[in-house]
């Protein structure tokens, strides 16, 4: 964990902060129809980017509300979600997270999300494994998709999307044995690292809303892929598994 611990205690900060504020948010503001951004994303972002900039003053920095923060050649990218699941914390709805993750290159080094409401800490480092409050994680071990649970989002704004995931929606729900649309990416990755969910998928992802959950499924033994079964991908068209159902979920996407 020794990229990371330097972030815990920010974190869990941030963490309460957004507590003290959860249904309370003020200063909504509207980056389309249906996607917000509160005071608290500032904040949670502000005090993230300090910790990181801090600690590492050559590293760049992307995170959804500041955009690019230059760092020197050759070094690691952050990449920060200050609040995955805005809406919901707009709404009270305590199914949200503050989500960091760590590459070289293209190449992910280390993710951490962090769900303050039930004190939930997921991280992993390259080669080190995955992690829920200090214990090791490991995804499903559901064979066949009839008998596996999936999660999916779709765009903020459906009137505008290219691909509004419905067509995929329709198909994919005779497939498996239910569907729940939560309302947070990096935490639903986690949900399939930690075996709670069998499956994700989603179209039009930012690097944001995946990478910090990506590498945590992939260190407690899952797949992350594009929907042409490209790994390596953290954006974009994505879908995530256990592993063991991924081809058959990859069968039911393609076509739509």
């Amino acid at each position: 964990m020794a990229m990371l611990d330097f972030l815990m205690p920010t974190v869990r900060e941030v963490g309460r902060l957004l507590l003290d504020r959860l249904g309370h948010a003020e200063s909504i503001q509207f980056k389309g129809r249906a996607n917000l951004v509160t005071e608290m994303d500032r904040r949670s972002e502000e005090h993230l980017i300090r910790a990181i900039r801090a600690r590492y003053p050559e590293h760049a920095i992307l995170s959804e509300e500041a955009g690019t923060i230059a760092g020197g050649a050759d070094q690691p990218e952050w990449i920060i979600d200050p609040i995955d699941g805005t809406t919901n914390y707009v709404h009270g709805l305590p199914y949200f997270c503050v989500a960091v993750a760590r590459r070289l290159g293209t190449e992910l080094q280390a993710g951490l999300v962090y769900q303050p409401y039930v004190d939930d800490l997921f991280w992993a480092e390259r080669g080190s494994g995955a992690f829920l409050n200090g214990r090791p994680l490991r995804v499903s071990t559901t064979p066949v998709l009839e008998d596996a649970l999936l999660a999916t989002g779709f765009p903020s704004d459906l009137s505008r999307a290219a691909d509004t995931n419905i067509e995929h929606y329709l198909a994919m729900m005779p497939k498996a044995q239910a569907i729940r649309r939560l309302g947070s990416a990096c935490l639903d990755l986690c949900q399939v690292a930690a075996g709670r969910l069998d499956g994700f998928w989603q179209p039009a992802m930012m690097l944001w809303d995946v990478a910090p959950g990506a590498i945590i499924v992939e260190e407690a033994g899952g797949c992350v892929s594009d929907f042409a079964g490209n790994t390596g991908r953290y954006e974009g068209s994505i879908v995530v598994s256990n592993g063991k159902i991924h081809a058959a979920l990859l069968e039911v996407l393609r076509p739509h």
